[in-house]
């Protein structure tokens, strides 16, 4: 049984609490990002709730850690209650934090140009969709300066993460990419880009926080990128 002693961390759509035994719960909101009023899960402000988001944001992630679980991939998940939206998890260190707690990296992983990818690099990219071969990128977390990009150098003079680290946690993104891409395969749909989070147990490197459709971009066979419901009746039903 899940017992909290206290809220130790409340973000944009999850807050977390301190367990008795140790570990970590992940209490899933229905809070939604976006701007100008148009919802957007890559976006850094709250602009509203949706009913029922969490709990599917958290269903898709059970889904997907089950997933990966059976491919020998790692994860820090324990339970999960999906009737209260909450979801327990072993403590974790996210790779890139500082010593000050702050900061921590997103590893986005694109099988093809899409985004914000093509806003950067626009002048060299002729067609939306560009093959990217599971082309990884780097971001810190940091909503005042819009997340921005890190590469491998500076993330090595910064002493953030260990070279070996780096290459293992690139390594995990690009397999879990293709583990989600192929499940999503099967159910007619396409993986654009997705992003997840790798952390630290115990000195073992393993996904943390969630998978779901707020940190992926799916596109059904008639090309339309799809939004969060419609990707968890997808997965779920």
């Amino acid at each position: 049984m899940m017992t909290t002693s206290e809220k130790i961390y409340s973000g944009k759509t999850k807050d977390l609490y301190a367990l008795s035994n140790g570990n970590i719960l992940l209490a899933f909101k229905d809070d939604v990002t976006g701007s100008d009023g148009v919802i957007d899960p890559g976006a850094n402000t709250v602009i509203g709730q949706v009913e029922g988001k969490g709990r599917k944001s958290l269903a898709m992630t059970d889904y997907f850690f089950k997933r990966l679980h059976a491919a020998g991939v790692a994860t820090h998940l324990v339970h999960v209650d999906l009737e209260k939206g909450a979801m327990e998890v072993r403590r974790a260190e996210p790779l890139g934090k500082d010593v000050s707690g702050a900061g921590g990296f997103e590893f986005v992983c694109r099988t093809r140009s899409w985004g914000s990818f093509i806003r950067r690099y626009q002048q060299y990219i002729r067609d939306t969709g560009r093959p990217l071969d599971y082309l990884v990128e780097i971001t810190i977390k940091d909503d005042e300066r819009g997340d921005p990009l890190i590469n491998d150098d500076a993330i090595i003079a910064l002493d953030l993460l260990s070279t070996a680290h780096l290459e293992q946690a690139k390594q995990m993104t690009r397999h879990v990419c293709r583990i989600v891409e192929a499940d999503l395969r099967e159910k007619g749909l396409t993986l654009i880009d997705m992003k997840i989070e790798i952390g630290l147990v115990d000195g073992e490197v393993v996904v943390i926080d969630e998978i779901s459709a707020d940190a992926m971009r799916v596109m059904d066979e008639a090309g339309k990128v799809l939004d969060h419901a419609v990707v968890y009746e997808k997965l779920i039903h």
